[in-house]
């Protein structure tokens, strides 16, 4: 493969904008860690509560337990803005609502920088992504035409923002850039620790072990001088 390409420029504020609690912990912890480090808002939005991602467990217990995970997960890297907008897990539509609620929350927090998750077809040949995560991904990057245009959704009585300068999405098997991520990677493998009901709910899966987080980026670190790296599929508006 490719080596990958650094990424450079200043992200400020950032929203992150991803379907499922755990999502971003699968690897963007890491970055954010080093964000909120240097000093930039980050927040989360989630599109559901992930109530449908634990097996053994009733929806409405799941529910409110991931939200937990997920609020404490996102405070070990620094964040503490976390939104939930209540689409059902495992039946996330594309459409205008949820494009709506991006926009809205765009509007609301302004940022320069989205970071999502991968919303590609596939993760690579063979290994199909979840709709949950097409879906959510093509919304918010559709949503962000419709936050800076002030004659889409008027109803939300909010000022358009045109200001978000870039997508970075991660997980993507089309990503072409990488930023080393090695001092977050701690952080990231104990901010993925917080979702203890899910991970123990995943058995004996390999992703339910936190440090396949610090495999995952040293893997990804072979296309990018050997260090540990998140990758991603970068968008520019």
């Amino acid at each position: 493969m490719e080596p990958l390409i650094p990424l450079e420029g200043d992200v400020g504020r950032v929203l992150a904008v991803v379907a499922h609690p755990d999502d971003l912990e699968y690897g963007a912890a890491a970055a954010v860690a080093l964000w909120t480090d240097a000093g930039h808002e980050v927040a989360y939005l989630l599109a559901s509560r992930g109530e449908a991602g634990i097996d053994g467990m009733e929806p409405v217990e799941a529910a409110r337990v991931r939200v937990e995970e997920e609020i404490r997960s996102a405070a070990v890297v620094g964040v503490s803005t976390v939104e939930f907008l209540d689409h059902p897990d495992g039946a996330i539509e594309y459409g205008l609502p949820l494009r709506r609620e991006v926009a809205a929350a765009i509007r609301r927090h302004r940022p320069e920088t989205l970071l999502l998750f991968n919303h590609r077809e596939t993760w690579g040949p063979g290994r199909l992504n979840s709709p949950d995560h097409r879906h959510t991904g093509e919304a918010a990057l559709d949503a962000v035409g419709d936050a800076g245009n002030r004659w889409i959704h008027p109803e939300l009585g909010l000022e358009p923002w045109g200001g978000v300068r870039r997508a970075l999405v991660t997980g993507s098997p089309l990503a072409t850039h990488g930023l080393d991520v090695s001092e977050g990677v701690d952080r990231a493998v104990a901010s993925l620790s917080e979702h203890r009901a899910y991970l123990e709910g995943l058995g004996d899966h390999p992703m339910a072990d936190p440090e396949f987080i610090r495999m995952f980026l040293e893997t990804t670190g072979e296309r990018f001088g050997g260090v540990p790296t998140l990758s991603f599929e970068l968008f520019e508006f």
